[in-house]
């Protein structure tokens, strides 16, 4: 089992990075291969709504200019993909934006190839907005029909200063919950995956 975090923030080592860390420990101790991937920071364009993706079917976008097609073929082999943020004006990250629209609009364009996979957001916020963010990468997934796994709160953790959200007990206990989760989740879907009903067009 292959689960990939992608972490929108373009500070290194900075929360959102600690907080997919944390996440990923329980993974890495049940045995999977665990990746953590940068797009905060890099180069990577909007879609441009060129449905060249529907034309190609290829699995990657038109545009190969920038980090979006490296990351969407890791994206495409995982079985888990968490994908966090921190929260700028109650939203993602521009860089994360980019990337939630174009492997979404790839993703369907090559027969819905996120279906069945197990995705999770998680978030770093200051004070407030975080729950718009939670919902916006987890739009992505609904309309995917990615396997949304719950915690014992909305995945978010509190703090500005780099290693601050280690100060948020509560919420690094969630992303160690949300890890052990997915674990958990990935071993009892795992073999039913073949059997995962086509979209109806």
């Amino acid at each position: 089992m292959y689960a990939v975090a992608v972490n929108g923030s373009p500070r290194k080592g900075g929360n959102t990075e600690i907080l997919l860390k944390r996440v990923l420990a329980p993974l890495t101790e049940a045995g999977w291969e665990t990746e953590l991937v940068q797009v905060g920071g890099q180069k990577i364009r909007g879609c441009q709504a060129c449905y060249k993706c529907f034309e190609n079917k290829d699995g990657q976008c038109s545009m190969k200019n920038d980090v979006f097609n490296p990351i969407m073929e890791k994206l495409l082999k995982a079985d888990a993909m968490i994908f966090g943020s921190p929260t700028y004006f109650t939203d993602v990250s521009a860089e994360m934006k980019a990337l939630l629209d174009r492997s979404g609009l790839v993703a369907i364009a090559n027969g819905r190839a996120f279906k069945g996979k197990i995705g999770a957001a998680v978030v770093a916020v200051r004070r407030g907005g975080a729950t718009h963010v939670f919902d916006t990468i987890n739009h992505m997934f609904l309309m995917n029909q990615v396997i949304v796994p719950g915690s014992v709160y909305w995945n978010l953790a509190y703090g500005r200063n780099k290693g601050e959200v280690e100060g948020d007990a509560e919420g690094m206990g969630n992303m160690k919950n949300l890890g052990q989760i997915i674990a958990w989740l990935g071993a009892a879907i795992k073999p039913h995956l073949a059997k995962f009903p086509a979209p109806e067009a």
